[in-house]
This record gives C-alpha cells, structure tokens and sequence, in this order.
C-alpha cells in the first residue's frame, strides 16, 4: 500500500483487516503484515482528521472575523 487512500476508503480498509484478524483464521506472518497495514492506514488517517481540524478552524476563524467587521 504505497498511495495514500482517500479518509473513507482507508476506514473500510481498516474495518476489512480488523475483521480478518478478529477471525483468527489467517497465518502469523499474514496476520503480522495486516497489523503493519494497519498502522499504517491508521497513522494516514490520523494525519487526515488532523488536517480537516485545521482546516475547519481556519474556517471558523475566517468566518468570525468576516462576521465582525459587517
């Protein structure tokens, strides 16, 4: 996995390997390489709110100071 999957994407990503793993069905090393995916769809997706958080803020703070000065 070396693009970046879109936020909605990567979250039904997760939700596959979570469900494969809480099967218990798979091999060790499978299972181990979908934990290291895991994380890292994890870390993306943390990444991405982040970025929506401070784009919002931005927003917001642009709208308050455009809401002020009228």
């Amino acid at each position: 996995m070396s693009e970046k999957l879109p936020f909605k994407q990567s979250m039904q990503r997760l939700e596959e390997i979570i469900g494969t793993l809480e099967k218990n069905e798979i091999e060790l090393e499978e299972a181990i390489s979908l934990f290291e995916e895991g994380l890292k769809l994890v870390n993306s997706c943390d990444s991405q709110l982040k970025n929506f958080e401070n784009k919002v803020e931005e927003l917001l703070k642009t709208y308050q100071e455009d809401s002020s000065n009228v």
